[in-house]
């Protein structure tokens, strides 16, 4: 492994990419404030899941591709565009607020919200590149362990530290929804704002040209 100072380094810099607000942080705020708190709990999980397909791609050079092929990045991100602005959709026009849940997520099968969130960060392809680009700093060749390996161990601390910021923003944006809530437009206008956020996501994935 790395030695101290390069894995302080580490350390901090996982620290700071994972509590800046970024998108997604603001896909758990969104699940949280359109469906509830046990949804965003779903949503920080299927996060994290995905995360790990990321890690398992860096690691094992499956993220290069996207760095060969540019047609099949533009392809995944715009199918992770599409699936984001769907899900959003479908939040604004339901009719049901959060605590009567929402139709096809919250009311629907318990893990929905989670393999929806599972699904939007596998098709993140951005998510794939930041793997690419960060872990290779902070690998060490000469080091007793392979460099797949220590892509698995940094990658895993990577997506923990970064889920542990998912989970705090879902116990932020359900405090904010309890002091907001009310019956009726309150809580409606609530659900609208957690599907523009997911519209608004899926957009910018859509526009974003890195």
């Amino acid at each position: 492994m790395p030695d101290a100072d390069l894995l302080i380094a580490f350390g901090i810099a996982t620290l700071l990419f994972g509590y800046i607000p970024g998108p997604a942080l603001l896909y758990a705020a969104a699940r949280t404030i359109a469906g509830g708190k046990r949804e965003g709990w779903r949503a920080a999980m299927g996060l994290h899941v995905g995360g790990y397909v990321h890690v398992l791609a860096a690691a094992f050079g499956l993220a290069l591709l996207f760095e060969a092929v540019p047609t099949l990045y533009a392809a995944l991100k715009l199918a992770g565009a599409a699936y984001l602005i769907w899900l959003g959709a479908r939040i604004l026009l339901s009719r049901e607020s959060h605590n009567g849940a929402v139709p096809g997520d919250a009311s629907g099968p318990k893990g929905r919200a989670f393999w929806q969130s599972a699904t939007v960060e596998m098709l993140n392809p951005k998510t794939a590149l930041f793997y690419l680009a960060f872990l290779p700093q902070f690998t060490d060749p000469a080091a007793s362990l392979p460099i797949w390996a220590q892509f698995l161990i940094l990658g895993t601390i990577v997506n923990v530290v970064f889920s542990s910021a998912d989970v705090l923003c879902v116990l932020l944006a359900d405090r904010v929804a309890r002091w907001t809530q009310g019956p009726g437009k309150a809580a409606r206008w609530l659900q609208r704002l957690g599907g523009s956020i997911l519209v608004g996501l899926g957009v910018n994935l859509a526009l974003s040209k890195s």
